[in-house]
This record gives C-alpha cells, sequence and structure tokens, in this order.
C-alpha cells in the first residue's frame, strides 16, 4: 500500500448505524476527518464552525446517512423536512 493511501484511510471511517435500524450501511458511508460525511462517494454534509451543512438529500439512503450523521454529533433529528429547512445549503 502505498504511504498516501495509508494516510487517506487513517482519515477515513465508515458510518456504522447506532440509531438505525439497519444493521449496516455495508460501506456505502463514511466520515473524512471527523466531520465530512460521504455517501455513495459523494459529499453530503459536513460540520462547519460546529454547525453542519449539508449540500444533498437526492436518495432515501443518503438521508439515512445524513440522519445517523447527525444523531451520531448529538444533533436532534425530528424529520427530513426540519433537515433541509435548518441545514441544507
Amino acid at each position: 500500500m502505498k504511504d498516501i493511501d495509508i494516510l487517506y484511510n487513517l482519515n477515513k471511517q465508515y458510518l456504522e448505524p447506532i440509531y438505525d435500524s439497519c444493521k449496516s450501511f455495508y460501506k456505502k458511508a463514511y466520515i473524512e476527518n471527523d466531520n465530512t460525511l460521504y455517501s455513495y462517494d459523494t459529499k453530503v454534509a459536513e460540520f462547519i464552525d460546529g454547525k453542519p451543512i449539508i449540500y444533498n438529500m437526492e436518495s432515501k439512503t443518503t438521508i439515512r446517512h445524513i440522519k445517523e450523521f447527525l444523531l451520531q454529533y448529538k444533533i436532534e433529528v425530528i424529520s427530513t423536512k426540519q433537515i433541509k429547512e435548518d441545514y441544507y445549503k
């Protein structure tokens, strides 16, 4: 493995469901640098200055990933509509 690959993998963690009812996200979602969420290799959310910013809510699965990401960072999630109103860019 190249040195750059090792560094990349140190900054990447697969999102594991804690609050979602599914058993796994099957490595389809991951977090980089403890603040940026990728779903299907697309940047969909990140924390900037402690506030979540959502960039992409195109699929139901991506929305599940976003909700899990927010809940794991102690952001209360009530509905998809609330996420769009409060955090969608």
